[in-house]
């Protein structure tokens, strides 16, 4: 039996040592056909703001979730990316989903039809989408932590574990939207600031 509502269900920022995970859902008019839509990972930031434009204009629904980095260092980071997704779905105000695809490994918790698929977001229209959302969302909310905690250089890394966020992390010490439970952040906040950095963790 086909499935007339397909909702694509993805997520972005399960890795970074800072800020939250963010996940969205996208249910795309059927047939639709958007030039450009690929995993957001191969895509220049402009093509992926243009799309999130494109996309957000188009789609039959959409709903971005977050959940911040105390809430993944209560839960864990896949509990809070499988939280992120669901609400992702259950924010959905304009059709309820027939079938939810969902990147990667794991099913989310709800009672809809749905199939994990790795590598989903090269492989499902639907996912793509929704991968675009979730990564444009994250970065503009990582840009403005560059405003609200200068000298990490937030809005360069997204929080991710790069040599430059690593130093800046040494030297500054942990600020509230770091992941305390996240090894290097753990050992920064053991070690203390080597600067006297603006943050005490």
């Amino acid at each position: 039996m086909g499935f007339r509502c397909v909702c694509g269900v993805d997520e972005a920022g399960r890795g970074p040592l800072a800020g939250p995970v963010v996940a969205a859902a996208a249910i795309l008019r059927p047939g639709a056909d958007i030039a450009g839509i690929n995993d957001s990972k191969k895509l220049t930031p402009r093509r992926r703001e243009e799309l999130f434009e494109t996309i957000t204009q188009n789609a039959l629904d959409f709903h971005i979730a977050i959940v911040e980095a105390e809430d993944i260092d209560r839960i864990n980071i896949l509990q809070a990316t499988l939280l992120a997704m669901k609400n992702a779905v259950l924010g959905l105000s304009r059709h309820t989903p027939d079938f939810l695809l969902i990147d990667g490994r794991n099913t989310i918790p709800l009672n809809h039809p749905q199939c994990a698929l790795i590598k989903g977001d090269s492989n499902s229209v639907s996912i793509a989408a929704a991968s675009i959302l979730a990564k444009v969302a994250r970065d503009r909310i990582m840009a403005r932590c560059e405003q609200e905690f200068p000298g990490y250089g937030f809005g360069r890394h997204k929080g991710y574990g790069t040599a430059d966020h690593m130093e800046r992390l040494q030297r500054l010490g942990a600020c509230p939207i770091h992941r305390k439970t996240y090894a290097p952040v753990r050992k920064a906040i053991e070690a203390g600031p080597v600067q006297g950095g603006i943050f005490d963790a």
